[in-house]
């Protein structure tokens, strides 16, 4: 019998739908998408469902990107998700600002598929990764056996993250 591979859910926020199409177009192979054009429906999906990553757009109607990834990261359950900012602007104050809010990368319009293809296959590896980190921590923890000092070592490099709180 054939093991199902799940998909990673991938949270696509943008008010133009044309963006969403092109996202879908390139994504949907690989990834289960949730598509919202309202921000504030996006919030509400991710506070219910925790998708594995999040793309969006900065410059949007009512709630622009940096406030929604303000309030995702304020999220207990959100916090460690992987945020990628969609944008057409390219100054480095836009970039500053989004790190400083808690995003994880940038990508710049108009889309290049292999870099956004990339670039979410890049991001998600790391929150395979630092989940694996944190449960087996849990589990040493739980077990009270003593982390390996190598296993310690790597966690605090990993986890010097100011958004995940220990």
């Amino acid at each position: 019998m054939e093991e199902s591979a799940v998909r990673p859910t991938v949270l696509v926020v943008d008010d133009a739908p044309e963006n969403l199409m092109i996202m879908e177009a390139i994504l949907a192979k690989n990834y289960s998408l949730k598509l919202f054009n309202d921000a504030r429906e996006a919030l509400d999906y991710a506070f219910a469902n925790p998708p594995d990553l999040i793309l969006l757009d900065i410059m949007m109607p009512n709630i622009n990107g940096f406030e929604v990834c303000r309030r995702l990261k304020a999220n207990t359950k959100l916090v460690d998700r992987p945020v990628i900012f969609i944008t057409s602007k390219n100054e480095d104050e836009y970039e500053e600002y989004g790190f400083s809010v808690g995003a994880s990368d940038f990508i710049h319009k108009p889309i290049n598929a292999p870099i956004l293809l990339a670039r979410v296959n890049t991001h998600l590896k790391i929150k395979l990764v630092m989940d694996y980190l944190r449960n087996e921590n849990t589990r040493l923890q739980d077990s009270k056996m003593k982390s390996p000092s190598e296993l310690i070592k790597v966690i605090k490099i990993l986890w010097d993250n100011p958004f995940i709180k220990f």
